[in-house]
């Protein structure tokens, strides 16, 4: 029994020792072991077997991330924080900064000092704007963004350093389409009308004049001046959208802006044979707006509605406005095709658009302009079934 317990305590002593000194390699024959040991030579084999196959598939993880992100375009850094000393650093951050490598942190101070100072102050979680200047290329831009983990007592900081030139250059690029899309959609949809009214009276010049042609030349001219007046205040407003001071406020007959809005397009309704209707139960219905502003809403409303009624068989649009205690509310109806529920939501987000050659903004700067006035726009449709925006100042 002491020879047995003495083998087994000098076989566990050896692998132990092995384990020590992390060698799996060798292997305790089991064919020349006596009974007593050979169970215990064997579940040694096999645990140094397991162990072998577990460090086999963690090198394996390991150069396939190191791999993985040596292949990304983003920078990516790993250091101690309690002695700055860099554990590794991608091939694409040595790029960036264009150097073969560092050693530790600090090294970078000489180089970019900025950089440097970001990246120790950089709070695990957050995001910052940081420049990287080098002697090979222009200054670039990039995005830094840090973790921290920690393992064997140790702390270490993990940094992506991601470029952001191409992305900013290409967003300004989106943002400049954007907003010439904007203005122009706004721009057409006073010019179309302008032109088309234009057109029609220079066709009436060619009728015998009379005091009723006179009278139409007369307002007619006097709409077009008034839209044109219109337009140039909305693109100062839209350049300064968010200044609230910018509104010209003053009392206004809500027939008068019914009326301008109609007399701008009647050439278009009667073309398209689209009858519009205004009922007002006060005539002396007024709001505190800017009418220029809120022309151009209406002529929105009612350019959607044109498009909305075009497959109708009789095509019906419908102006109305109703005081409520201290708020007013105008109402555009139509009887066309209507929306379905689940967009409805969705129809004042910029740039969302249903039609195809849609630019999606209309709807968002009626919004805009509507909450400038501090009040509110909604929409109420079924589909196939009709649409009512409905304004409340």
């Amino acid at each position: 029994m002491l020879r047995f317990q003495l083998k087994t305590q000098d076989e566990l002593a050896q692998f132990l020792h092995a384990l020590q000194y992390r060698d799996f390699t060798r292997h305790f024959d089991i064919n020349k072991a006596g009974a007593e040991v050979k169970y215990l030579r064997q579940s040694f084999n096999e645990i140094n077997f397991t162990i072998k196959a577990i460090s086999r598939e963690k090198e394996t993880q390991y150069q396939y991330l190191q791999k993985m992100l040596e292949f990304v375009d983003t920078g990516i850094l790993l250091y101690q924080e309690e002695n700055g000393r860099i554990i590794w650093m991608n091939d694409a951050l040595k790029k960036m900064l264009d150097i073969p490598y560092l050693r530790t942190i600090y090294s970078l101070e000489k180089r970019n000092s900025s950089l440097f100072h970001q990246i120790l102050a950089l709070q695990a979680g957050k995001t910052e704007v940081a420049v990287i200047s080098n002697h090979v290329s222009a200054d670039s831009k990039v995005l830094l963004s840090a973790t921290s983990f920690s393992t064997d007592s140790e702390i270490y900081k993990l940094v992506a350093v991601q470029n952001v030139n191409d992305a900013l250059d290409e967003n300004e690029v989106q943002s400049w389409q954007k907003l010439l899309r904007v203005l122009t959609h706004e721009i057409m949809n006073s010019v179309a009308p302008i032109s088309s009214l234009a057109d029609t009276l220079k066709k009436r010049l060619q009728m015998p004049l009379d005091s009723t042609l006179l009278n139409d030349l007369e307002q007619g001219i006097d709409t077009i001046k008034k839209r044109s007046e219109g337009l140039i205040r909305f693109t100062e407003v839209y350049r300064n959208l968010n200044k609230i001071n910018s509104l010209q406020r003053s009392q206004i007959l809500v027939r008068d802006l019914f009326e301008n809005v109609y007399l701008l397009l009647e050439p278009t309704l009667e073309k398209k044979q689209i009858e519009l209707e205004i009922i007002l139960k006060q005539p002396g219905l007024t709001i505190d707006a800017d009418i220029n502003l809120m022309e151009q809403v209406i002529i929105n409303l009612l350019l959607n509605a044109i498009e909305a009624v075009k497959e109708s068989h009789e095509p019906l649009i419908t102006f109305t406005a109703e005081k409520s205690g201290a708020r007013t509310e105008i109402r555009i109806a139509d009887n066309g095709s209507g929306m379905p529920e689940d967009i409805q939501d969705k129809i004042f987000v910029p740039f969302f658009s249903t039609r195809k050659n849609g630019s999606g903004i209309g709807l968002s700067i009626c919004r805009q302009i509507v909450l400038l006035h501090k009040g509110n726009i909604q929409v109420r449709s079924k589909e196939f079934d009709g649409s009512v925006f409905i304004i409340t100042i």
